[in-house]
């Protein structure tokens, strides 16, 4: 029941708000996680606890203030502009290089194979949410645009169907291969970035985003980034503030 209504929680984000401002504030769920499961941090993970927040703080203040897709119009014309046609070309070419060819050959050894999977899908999972949302808006309304936003939307459920269930495949495969904080950490930051590149690609919404609004957002991103990988990747450290006053012993 969490599960499913975290997913509808992030449905409505992702048509209310700027895609650029939910994908990375999804990182506050690892010290949310920590807190309810009761896990015992140590001081870098408190740390990451920290940063985490910090720069989700900073995302929210200089994020995309306002949409710049609105109407199932105006996603048509998005999803028909060359350039995105052509950034999801390049993303299916390196989609089917990656699963049909170096993934059987080195997927278990590379970690980085298994999340490039992953997080390329996520190019379309997004978007396909949002454009899902926005489609929505006008089925069930008396005109003749309904017809098109029913199809419109029924395109984009067969594509976020596809890619959530290779998604899991790949999923599961690195977790039988790999650490899953690590695993974990890494995946955050592909797959955000990634998503973040599509996004903006698709919705233009960094184009009324100033140049210090930018450098702000871009801050925000690595800090929490920072921060999940100290909670992720050093939570198994036996280390605490009290091991800093221990004396340094040497010995001839």
């Amino acid at each position: 029941l969490t599960v499913a209504l975290g997913q509808i929680g992030n449905f409505l984000a992702y048509t209310a708000v700027p895609t650029v401002l939910v994908t990375p504030l999804g990182a506050l769920g690892v010290p949310f996680a920590s807190y309810l499961l009761k896990e015992k941090l140590n001081i870098l993970g408190k740390l990451g606890c920290l940063l985490s927040c910090a720069g989700s703080v900073v995302l929210i203040i200089h994020s995309p203030k306002s949409e710049s897709v609105t109407t199932q119009a105006e996603l048509e014309e998005k999803l028909t502009n060359p350039v995105f046609v052509g950034y999801l070309c390049v993303v299916l070419l390196m989609l089917l290089l990656l699963i049909f060819w170096i993934a059987p050959a080195h997927g278990p050894t590379n970690i980085m194979v298994y999340i490039s999977i992953c997080s390329l899908l996520g190019s379309f999972t997004v978007p396909s949410t949002k454009g899902i949302g926005l489609a929505a808006q006008d089925i069930f309304h008396n005109n003749p645009s309904s017809q098109r936003a029913l199809y419109l939307c029924l395109v984009l459920l067969a594509v976020l169907g596809c890619s959530i269930i290779i998604q899991f495949r790949y999923i599961n495969k690195a977790l039988e291969c790999f650490d899953s904080s690590v695993f974990g950490a890494i995946y955050y930051v592909v797959f955000t970035t990634l998503v973040l590149l599509a996004s903006a690609i698709l919705f233009r919404e960094w184009s009324n985003v100033g140049v210090v609004d930018f450098l702000g957002m871009a801050c925000g991103f690595t800090t929490v980034s920072i921060g999940i990988v100290l909670i992720q990747v050093f939570k198994e450290f036996n280390f605490n503030i009290g091991d800093l006053n221990k004396p340094n012993m040497k010995t001839d």
